[in-house]
């Protein structure tokens, strides 16, 4: 048995079920279950496991490992499709099984090219090959892959490995190179690990003594500071029932439920700057419901204070999913402004989130089941950056729910005299799977990167502010109705990340990669060996 879960040249069942069982172990690096270490020896082993597998075998390998990443690691998105997409759970699941192995594919391309741009018996041969092809090589495709996950067919780089340190001690490396970044850190350490296991000690020595002094140091550098200001907010979640959110009867003790909430915090003792409503907190368009945003907007006003909501916003025919402010906008105490319908202090969602927002295919998907008919799945997309919305004085970097993941629209959006970042979010679709944990761990990251506070305010949890170091300091409990009262404290400076972005990054990668792509043109990468099978 041992055996057959050593390197071959060719594949075994046993060998494809231990790749995807490796792949469903690095879940457990990610929230809520946080085993940082395991992702790099995940890795190593699918490495290790690897080494002398070429062409379809080496694909065959990566892709059961990254099946075996996502079908654990996303296992909560069937929640959704079955729960409130009137399929049948059969279907969720091959659904769902369907787009793990469609995630798979970029695993799979990285492995691939690892051992077809330089073959195992060139690299077994010259040591200088061998070290480049895992310190350099293995990082570069694996952090290329990556990126084009998180872009094509408008991206999804949800569980890019770097998250997997979001509460580990690499975290704060990404203030200066980002989440991208530490993913191409643990593919060097996986590297080195893997070369341990070669017998090449010093590499590894040498990967683990750079990165840890890095993580120490890296603190330290850090350009954020305290600026000495706060800002005093009531994150409100309404734990309204999913079932219920777009229902027409419930419309008015939803928002009304969201007032009440409120008002308790409008007394002198709390006396907050802003009150934050989560993602669609007002289901329904702006002219539906001006009357009560005409009286919501005057409350606030009154009270020294600024809302701001989730709402449907609309121009024309077109139906934008979109944060509005009322109340006091571009100071604490300001005279009574009349609340205007498509107003100038708004956000609109750019980042669409595919079949739950809009329907690729509308008119052939559409009649097939009700999941492909979600309510609000027709919105259309604000513009990539739009300015920060003034609250009460204070300027705020808006992500609706799934834009938070896409780092560089976040930092497109995240100017110098923003004050804090704000997601809001509706995870009520996912339940109580692992989804809206891995999304507050992806929003913290945010943080660190960006060197803002961050505010999280959800219909039912994860709702908590965060740091510029991406720690939580205060969360409301999950599937509970509660208001989240901080004073935040305000920070100035820009990170690194900030200023460059991921762009060193992946030119580095493509450079890296345009290297070992020259050395194969020079023929120094493809021996031929007898125990190697195309």
């Amino acid at each position: 048995m041992f055996k057959k879960l050593l390197p071959q040249s060719q594949l075994s069942l046993i060998t494809l079920i231990s790749a995807f069982a490796a792949g469903a172990s690095t879940s457990l690096s990610f929230a809520p279950y946080n085993v940082w270490p395991l992702m790099p020896l995940a890795l190593a082993f699918a490495l290790w496991q690897s080494q002398q597998l070429i062409g379809k075998h080496a694909f065959r390998y990566w892709l059961s490992f990254g099946f075996g990443t996502f079908a654990v690691g996303i296992s909560w998105v069937h929640v959704s499709m079955a729960t409130f997409g009137g399929l049948p759970l059969i279907v969720s699941l091959a659904l769902m099984a369907i787009l793990s192995l469609y995630l798979g594919l970029y695993p799979a391309l990285a492995g691939y090219l690892l051992n077809t741009i330089i073959r195992p018996q060139s690299a077994s041969s010259h040591y200088g090959l061998l070290v480049f092809k895992y310190l350099g090589l293995f990082p570069a495709l694996w952090i290329l892959t990556e990126w084009l996950r998180g872009w094509v067919l408008t991206g999804f780089p949800w569980l890019w490995i770097g998250y997997s340190q979001t509460n580990g001690p690499l975290s704060e490396l990404a203030s200066i190179i980002g989440a991208l970044g530490i993913s191409f850190v643990l593919a060097i350490i996986a590297g080195a690990v893997m070369l341990a296991t070669q017998k090449r000690v010093l590499p590894v020595l040498t990967v683990l003594s750079v990165v840890i002094i890095a993580a120490i140091i890296t603190p330290h550098i850090n350009p954020i500071t305290p600026s000495g200001k706060s800002v005093k907010v009531a994150l409100v979640q309404g734990n309204i029932a999913q079932s219920m959110k777009w229902e027409p009867d419930a419309l008015w003790p939803t928002m009304l439920k969201f007032m009440d909430l409120t008002r308790n915090h409008f007394d002198e003792k709390s006396s907050v700057d802003i009150v934050i409503w989560p993602e669609a907190a007002i289901p329904a368009p702006e002219a539906m419901v001006e009357d009560f945003l005409v009286n919501a907007n005057q409350v606030a006003n009154l009270n020294n204070t600024a809302i701001i909501t989730g709402i449907i916003s609309r121009e024309e025919q077109s139906f934008y999913n979109s944060l509005i402010v009322l109340g006091n906008h571009h100071s604490k105490q300001q005279p009574s402004a009349d609340y205007q319908i498509n107003g100038d202090n708004e956000f609109r969602k750019h980042h669409l989130l595919p079949i739950g927002e809009f329907v690729p295919l509308a008119e052939l998907l559409r009649p097939l089941a009700p999941f492909f008919n979600l309510p609000m799945s027709s919105f259309q997309r604000g513009d990539f950056i739009q300015p920060n919305l003034s609250a009460a004085g204070y300027k705020v970097a808006p992500a609706i729910c799934y834009e938070i993941v896409f780092p560089e629209q976040v930092r497109a959006n995240t100017q110098t005299d923003t004050d804090f970042i704000l997601t809001v979010s509706n995870d009520a679709w996912f339940g109580t799977s692992n989804g809206p944990l891995q999304h507050m761990e992806i929003a913290q990251m945010r943080a660190i990167e960006m060197g803002k506070p961050l505010l999280r305010a959800t219909n039912n949890g994860v709702t908590a502010v965060v740091d510029p170091y991406g720690k939580i300091v205060d969360i409301l409990p999950q599937f509970e109705t509660a208001v989240l009262i901080n004073d935040v404290a305000l920070y100035q400076g820009e990170t690194w990340f900030k200023r460059i972005g991921q762009t060193p990054l992946l030119t580095l990668c493509w450079l890296l990669l345009l290297f070992a792509l020259w050395l194969r043109y020079r023929g120094l990468t493809h021996q031929d060996s007898k125990d190697v099978t195309e």
